[in-house]
């Protein structure tokens, strides 16, 4: 008899190698690995005796041999990990109350929306409840002669007829006579149940009819006639129509998983697969998660999320869902190969957002998060706008401008907020914040909004080192943090108020040809150092790369938007570097998915966000809210109340200033002598800079520091310091460009 195994070309080879290295001797494997472990223990003792065993010291002296095989895995493990109260206590836990019902404001959402439907759908049918009754009056004839002619089938019990006909073809006499018999006895009694009801429903009509109050008599009449007109109603023209299109959606199932997994092309998994293997290994049951199907699992060794979510149209395919209700997740604290996917039951993009809690009323603390749009499962997300800059990135006509309105709108309903907004692309988007409510306002690329912006962000760098010398000044006990607070921003009389600057294809500004360097210095300041002086920079391009966000900006900036992208490029620049890698793609996103993106912030990982979506009309309303408020409060100025700015000189030159400071003599100074030579011939301007600001500074202009080498009591000292002769060289070239221009 041939064994099952004799066909299987791995145990041949295993059973061959294994001949050949017992030399053709039964070898007894509990010793042969028990001497193993013992030559790989380096505190076996040297003087033992191995001829007490002879296959022992043989095998132990083969294990010497370089070329010889040697066991990897320990039969015994000496480890066997964490034991039980280990596991214990590095188990997670899964809520014992759902999330969405320990949450009292996704509870309340829950309930008013319910509330909402089946009273839309009560209203809705008690409206045309009159159209209901006349139809159901005039399908009564009909339903009477349906229901006489159905009683009259029955009694005389046409559905035996078939059969009976069946068995005169087949001409069988004796089945005929039986099925008669049978059908006589049938009509027999249904004749007399026919009659009697006849009798009874007579005699009740009769009695109603004599005994009944009125009332009575119309709803029995009324029930009769609807209940005609319901039998004789066709199958194409329903009576009644839906309140309320529920969206369709299947169940999710294991099956439905792994089958769309299996279409993603992901050889892994097709291996898998073809094995009679799953190819996913569910960690937790498939169950519902806000209006959507939530599963979660481990993908098969080497396939990441991130293959999963380049692949996300064909995953959307296999699901037979619409692109925007697959969304395939990886787990932060879990390894890559973690997969979490959410399927919900509408597209994202077309599901109905609930009201957001600021269109109509309500005030803002910056200092505090905002929800300000919503996750797949309908949750809100919230944004702390105090104490970050912000970058939003997007191709043309994804809703960037809108989701930059939206923000300036939360920073308007503070009244205490100073604005400046700027929109670069003249369209007006921003007018309804800027006209209403803004300190500084511009919109525009001409000469005359690119001077207006130059000389506000001269001056809100002023304000930004003012401020710092405010903070510095506070005691401990009142400013303890060393940045701004909601506290101090209440007291007037230090002016440390929220300034909101928000600047919309900021790319105008940062490739402007004449003032680029000064207005990328200005704002690379601001992102720096403003977040802890209460200045907020919000900048928005549709060209997301390393001229439109020069580099000190963007790696500076700690909350990012990102709608779509189309590239890896553009996506890590307003994602930060190796987003892409990591799996947040902005490029997943389809063009039907306005103003959804990845929000960066909040301490979190990236998060799938859908804006609010605010027109032009709700702009303004909550623009004219926002201008009252600060009407009441006092705060309301600037382009607001029609007042022009003075203008502001650029105050210094830096790289004259330096030359001024550093006399020819002196090819290589250190940056910390540098500054303080600065401060002293400009206090107002250089005082606190310290030599990385000065670093900060000189990089727009295309100056780097260097090692300097000093000697100190005998001793090389190297720190970071300028070349004199760069600044010369810079000087000269720009003074050339100007020239030329």
């Amino acid at each position: 008899m041939k064994h099952p195994d004799d066909d299987n070309e791995l145990f041949d080879r295993l059973e061959a190698e294994m001949s050949a290295d017992s030399r053709g001797e039964v070898v007894d494997l509990d010793k042969a690995r028990s001497a193993r472990a013992e030559s790989a223990d380096p505190t076996a003792r040297l003087d033992s005796d191995p001829s007490a065993d002879s296959d022992t010291a043989r095998l132990g002296a083969e294990s010497a041999d370089p070329t010889a095989r040697v066991m990897v895995d320990q039969p015994t493990p000496t480890a066997t990990g964490p034991g039980y109260l280990g596991r214990l206590l590095g188990a997670q836990r899964r809520a014992v109350v759902p999330v969405w019902l320990r949450s009292v404001a996704e509870l309340r959402t829950a309930t008013a929306w319910v509330a909402r439907h089946y009273a839309h759908a009560a209203g809705y049918h008690a409206l045309r409840a009159p159209v209901y009754a006349a139809r159901l009056t005039l399908q009564a004839p009909t339903g009477a002669a349906r229901f006489v002619g159905g009683t009259m089938r029955w009694v005389a019990d046409r559905e035996g007829e078939p059969v009976r006909l069946a068995a005169v073809r087949r001409e069988d006499a004796a089945e005929y006579l039986k099925l008669s018999r049978q059908r006589d006895g049938r009509v027999r009694l249904r004749t007399f149940i026919t009659v009697l009801a006849m009798f009874v429903g007579l005699g009740a009509a009769l009695a109603i009819y004599v005994l009944a109050p009125g009332w009575l008599q119309a709803v029995s009449v009324s029930a009769v006639v609807m209940a005609l007109g319901f039998t004789g109603r066709r199958a194409d023209a329903p009576v009644i129509h839906r309140a309320v299109e529920l969206p369709k959606a299947t169940k999710l199932t294991s099956d439905i998983v792994l089958r769309a997994l299996g279409a993603l092309g992901v050889p892994a998994i097709n291996q898998a697969q073809a094995k009679g293997r799953d190819g996913f290994e569910f960690t937790a049951p498939i169950t519902r998660d806000g209006p959507g199907w939530r599963a979660e699992g481990n993908l098969p060794y080497g396939v990441t999320v991130t293959d999963v979510i380049e692949r996300r149209d064909r995953l959307a395919s296999g699901l037979r869902r619409p692109l925007g209700c697959v969304w395939p997740e990886a787990v932060p604290d879990e390894h890559t190969g973690h997969l979490v996917l959410w399927v919900g039951d509408q597209d994202m993009s077309r599901a109905k957002q609930p009201k957001w809690p600021l269109l109509k009323s309500g005030l803002v603390d910056l200092f505090k998060p905002v929800a300000y749009g919503t996750d797949q499962r309908g949750r809100w997300v919230e944004a702390t706008l105090m104490y970050i800059a912000g970058v939003i990135g997007a191709i043309p006509r994804m809703g960037k401008t809108f989701l930059l309105r939206l923000l300036l709108l939360i920073a308007a309903l503070d009244p205490r907020a100073e604005l400046h907004t700027y929109d670069m692309k003249g369209t007006g988007d921003l007018d309804p914040v800027g006209d209403a409510v803004s300190h500084r306002h511009a919109a525009g690329d001409d000469d005359e909004s690119i001077e207006y912006c130059l000389n506000d962000f001269r001056a809100l760098r002023e304000e930004l080192r003012r401020r710092t010398k405010v903070i510095r000044s506070l005691p401990r006990d009142i400013c303890p943090e060393s940045k701004v607070t909601s506290t101090l921003a209440d007291k007037r009389s230090l002016g440390l108020h929220p300034i909101v600057i928000g600047v919309d294809e900021c790319q105008v500004l940062f490739e402007h040809p004449e003032h680029a360097k000064e207005f990328e210095e200005i704002a690379t300041d601001l992102v720096k150092r403003g977040p802890a002086t209460g200045i907020v920079l919000l900048l928005a391009t549709q060209r997301p790369d390393a001229k439109a966000l020069p580099t000190g900006i963007s790696a500076n900036a700690s909350a990012r938007w990102c709608l779509k992208v189309m590239g890896q490029l553009e996506n890590d620049m307003v994602l930060g570097t190796s987003a892409y890698k990591r799996g947040v793609r902005a490029t997943m996103f389809a063009w039907g998915d306005k103003g959804i993106h990845y929000f960066v912030g909040e301490g979190s990982d990236a998060r799938i966000v859908r804006a609010i979506y605010v027109d032009g009309r709700d702009a303004e309303a909550i623009g004219a809210r926002a201008r009252r408020l600060r009407e009441e409060a006092g705060t309301l100025s600037g382009h607001a109340l029609g007042e022009a700015p003075e203008p502001v000189a650029s105050g210094y030159d830096l790289l004259a200033d330096i030359l001024a400071v550093v006399p020819a003599d002196e090819p290589k100074v250190w940056s910390e002598t540098v500054v303080t030579r600065l401060a002293e011939l400009r206090e107002e301007v250089y005082d606190g800079w310290d030599p990385e600001g000065l670093a900060a500074a000189l990089k727009p202009h295309g100056v780097s520091t260097i090692q300097v080498g000093r000697r100190v009591k005998g001793k090389v000292v190297n720190r970071r310091g300028i070349d004199r002769s760069h600044i010369v060289a810079t000087i000269a070239e720009r003074d050339g460009k100007r020239d030329a221009g």
